[in-house]
């Protein structure tokens, strides 16, 4: 789908990013020459404030980013380090890429500044990175959905790239003109998982690090997206909706066609890592999205809206593996979104629309993560 951004402004609907990989079979990766390294940004120090009544999950929280959309921070491997999608003017541009520290400095960005970028994920020991973009399709932002048709998110022209931790050496690793986005690395940094339309569905892949040996892991009629390995890559975890009635499934292929999904009903999903043994895990209605394993595998964090008749409030949730103990984690009265645990566990970071300064800004936050 199109970018994957937390409400700003209209309905308070995540737009979640889609990962997909090319199903045609192994890829050449060709290195290209669109990107010219990093490009410093100023930034504000990391800013304390305070936790919401409630949130005793949280501790030591920090604002790292003031002002824009920023969502989607994922720590490096090394815990020091996050890569994050933002867009500094709300009224114009589209996303692009940065890394920074997790103290909030050394704000820069390592995409090319062209088309709309997603879904940042650093492997190779944070010597790279991967993201997706639409800029060889069209290096404009795309155009936004006509919203006549409802709530829709646009499925473009994505394609994933791999690029050296600076952004240069950029080079593509999927190539067949469908939705390749969402895509996120095994611990043991051997493959990539990724939403993809490929196949005329927009399913789960995996593939190798180089983008070889490509393997549709979900086949089910409907919508499956931004996947997640455990810590021990035995499992992965992710959002999905699918169709129930005769209705609901010639609503979603008709939408399809033109290169579009309604995100009705999201569920959080775990199965094997190679897609088999598919488990639902939540069953409370609502758009529940970006789901993300604790540091021992035993639960899941997510973002939900459930709770909300409007479903315009969106809080992050915690329920262990097999759907049992649902926890509400954040108490914010608009958006807390795209929860990412660091690699041992102790922080969490996550984008929000509190302590907001314009309408539809969306800020990043990182908190000590309190057992």
């Amino acid at each position: 789908m199109p970018l994957r951004r937390p409400y700003s402004g209209g309905p308070k609907n995540p737009e979640i990013p889609i990962r997909t990989a090319s199903l045609a079979l192994v890829i050449a990766a060709a290195p290209l020459l669109a990107c010219r390294g990093t490009v410093a940004v100023v930034a504000t120090p990391a800013m304390p404030v305070a936790a919401l009544p409630g949130e005793t999950r949280v501790r030591n929280v920090q604002q790292l980013t003031h002002g824009g959309n920023n969502a989607e921070a994922y720590f490096s491997r090394s815990g020091r380090q996050l890569i994050f999608q933002r867009q500094e003017d709300l009224t114009a541009g589209c996303d692009q890429e940065y890394i920074m520290n997790i103290d909030g400095s050394g704000v820069h960005r390592v995409s090319n500044g062209l088309g709309r970028t997603t879904c940042g994920y650093f492997y190779d020991n944070d010597r790279r990175i991967l993201y997706s973009s639409t800029f060889e399709h069209d290096a404009a932002c795309p155009v936004r959905p006509d919203m006549s048709k409802g709530y829709v998110w646009p499925l473009g022209h994505f394609e994933i790239y791999a690029a050296r931790s600076d952004g240069t050496e950029l080079t593509k690793l999927t190539d067949d003109k469908a939705y390749n986005a969402e895509a996120t690395v095994s611990p043991d940094g051997k493959r990539i998982i990724f939403t993809s339309t490929r196949d005329g569905d927009i399913d789960l892949y995996s593939m190798n690090i180089d983008g070889s040996d490509v393997r549709r892991i979900t086949s089910r009629i409907g919508y499956d997206g931004g996947a997640f390995y455990s810590p021990n890559g035995k499992q992965i975890v992710w959002r999905a909706s699918y169709p129930v009635t005769a209705t609901d499934s010639a609503d979603y292929r008709g939408l399809l066609a033109q290169r579009l999904v309604r995100p009705a009903a999201l569920e959080i999903w775990v199965a094997n890592a190679d897609g088999s043994e598919p488990r639902q895990v939540t069953r409370i209605g609502g758009a529940n999205f970006a789901p993300f394993f604790t540091h021992d595998g035993k639960r899941i964090i997510f973002t939900s809206n459930h709770l909300d008749p409007k479903g315009r409030n969106f809080d992050l949730f915690l329920v262990n593996v097999d759907g049992t103990g649902l926890e509400q984690v954040t108490f914010d009265a608009d958006f807390d979104g795209f929860p990412m645990f660091s690699p041992d566990g102790k922080k969490l970071v996550w984008a929000s629309n509190r302590n907001a300064k314009t309408r539809g800004e969306t800020n990043l936050f990182i908190a000590d993560w309190v057992q």
